[in-house]
Parts: C-alpha cells; sequence; structure tokens
C-alpha cells in the first residue's frame, strides 16, 4: 500500500514540473479564500447586526459588539490585503495594508446607506415580501449587493485579489455574479436573482430593477488583455426595468432613463429614454413609453 501512495506521490509531484502556472511553490503567500469567506460573513454581521448572529444583541452590548467586530475583521482582512499587496510589491509594509483596511472600514456606513435603500426598493417592488426582516434574511440578491457593495471599496482602492475572492464567494452562495468594478447605484433590486450576471465595467443608475437571468456583459472578448480598463460592459440609466432571461451588451449600449426592457430580449445597441422594448412575431420591437398605441407602427420594428 505505500508502495502505492509513493507511485502516486510521484506522478502527482511530475504533473507539478509540467503544469506551469497552476502551483505557488517557493512563490509569494496568497490571500487566503477561507479567511476572507470568514470575513465576509462577518461583514454581513457589521452590516446587519442582530440579523446574522445566532442570538440576539441587546442595545447596551451593541458598541462592545461592534467595537470587537471592527477590530476583528480590521486585523484578519489587514493580513490578506498584505499578501495581496506584496503579489505586486513584494516589499509591501503591513501600515500601508492598514491605511488601506481602515479607509475601507470607514466606509461601512455609507454602505449601509446604500443597502437600506436596496431593501426598500425590494419591498416597494415584491408583493411577495411581507418585511424588511424578510428581505433581510432570505433574499440571496441583498447579500450578494451587500457584499458586492463592501468589495467595490476595495476595488476603488487598488486592492488586488480580494474584491473579486470576495463576489465569487458571493456568487457561490447566490447564484448572482456581480464583478466587484461594477458601479450600481442606490435603490437597486434584483427579483429572484439565480443567473444574473453584471460585467466589470457596467454602470447601474438608481431605482433599476432586475429579473432572473438578466446579462449586463462584453459584446466580444476576442482582444484578450487588450482590452483591460476600457469600458466593455452596458450602461444603465435611472428607474429602468429589465426582465428575466435578457441580455444586454456592449461597452457603448445605454439603456435611456425610465425604460422597460422586456423578457428573453438580446440587445446589442442603445435605446432612447422612456423606450419598451420586446419581441414580437421574431423581431425586436423599441417603442416610444409616451405615445398612444396607435402611434406604434410606426416605431423601429427590427
Amino acid at each position: 500500500m505505500d508502495e502505492d501512495f509513493g507511485k502516486i506521490t510521484e506522478r502527482i509531484l511530475s504533473s507539478y514540473e509540467t503544469g506551469g502556472g497552476m502551483n505557488n511553490i517557493d512563490g509569494s503567500n496568497l490571500p487566503s479564500k477561507r479567511a476572507l469567506a470568514s470575513i465576509c460573513e462577518d461583514l454581513l454581521q457589521l452590516l446587519f447586526p442582530g440579523f446574522h448572529d445566532q442570538e440576539p444583541i441587546h442595545s447596551t452590548h451593541l458598541r462592545r459588539v461592534t467595537q470587537h467586530r471592527i477590530f476583528s475583521i480590521a486585523d484578519r482582512l489587514g493580513e490578506e490585503v498584505c499578501k495581496s499587496l506584496r503579489l505586486g510589491e513584494p516589499d509591501c509594509p503591513k501600515a500601508r495594508a492598514r491605511q488601506a483596511v481602515m479607509q475601507f472600514l470607514e466606509t461601512i456606513p455609507h454602505v449601509r446607506e446604500l443597502l437600506r435603500t436596496d431593501v426598500e426598493a425590494a419591498f416597494a417592488g415584491d408583493p411577495a415580501a411581507g418585511s424588511s426582516d424578510e428581505i433581510i434574511l432570505a433574499y440571496p440578491y441583498l447579500e450578494a449587493i451587500a457584499i458586492q457593495r463592501c468589495a467595490h471599496m476595495l476595488y476603488c482602492h487598488h486592492i488586488p485579489l480580494i474584491p473579486r475572492m470576495m463576489t465569487e464567494w458571493a456568487h457561490s452562495r447566490t447564484g448572482i455574479d456581480i464583478h466587484p468594478g461594477a458601479h450600481i447605484n442606490a435603490h437597486f433590486f434584483i427579483d429572484h436573482g439565480t443567473g444574473v450576471v453584471v460585467g466589470e465595467t457596467a454602470i447601474i443608475g438608481s431605482h433599476v430593477k432586475m429579473y432572473q437571468g438578466v446579462s449586463l456583459v462584453a459584446r466580444s472578448l476576442t482582444g484578450g488583455q487588450q482590452l483591460r480598463g476600457k469600458k466593455r460592459h452596458p450602461t444603465v440609466e435611472d428607474n429602468v426595468t429589465i426582465y428575466a432571461g435578457t441580455t444586454i451588451m456592449g461597452g457603448d449600449t445605454v439603456i435611456g432613463v425610465g425604460s422597460t426592457i422586456g423578457a428573453n430580449v438580446f440587445l446589442t445597441h442603445s435605446v432612447p429614454p422612456r423606450s419598451l422594448v420586446f419581441y414580437e412575431a421574431n423581431s425586436l420591437r423599441i417603442l416610444d413609453k409616451d405615445k398612444r398605441p396607435e402611434e406604434w407602427v410606426q416605431d423601429w420594428v427590427i
């Protein structure tokens, strides 16, 4: 038996020699997925005190509990940020990592204010929601956007790896894939949520509602790394509703304010404000919401 294990060991070691790019041997200590998963759990406790805890928190203990959580997150996240920064700067001092973490923690009140508007949007937009408590406890989209909003703050401070690891943690739990680079304004709501994809350079305005299976993606990635840093994903302006299964592509694509995009639409170009977009008889129709139905025949049919 020991001989068999020895043979297996030698074969695996041989694969390490030929599998370049898949090993991190004698290299930098990379950020820990397990540590970041724990930090994300604690961030949810910090953002929604009492909702992600097994025991209730009394108001007389809130200051002590909050201070402990801040200290714990700062200590553990600082270690992971330091590992992340060392990938580009081997001699990166811990002081810089600590400064980045403190700047991030200072944004938590702002993130909470955005999340408050997200809860309001969900309650206003979903008649199945019985209460705000139900949304916080049971709606996967809120967990996904909470982690994305935190990760976005780290992304804006140019912290490598960690923001993406955080949103992928949320993705694995919720089925909602929102890149940390996506800029999302207040009162955002994803109903159901499964299969939603929002790319890195997407911009989403205020009071936007999306349903399951919506994708805001790049038109083409054949340019590879040459596309890094360029606007590749759509812009969705304020007060837009996008129904299930719709794909919107391209960095130049703008969905005008107040528009409604019907289910299963495939859209690769901009639409003006107050548009109603849907398929009819295998053609894509783009109508003006402010016109009377008898005038719609004159609108664009492609």
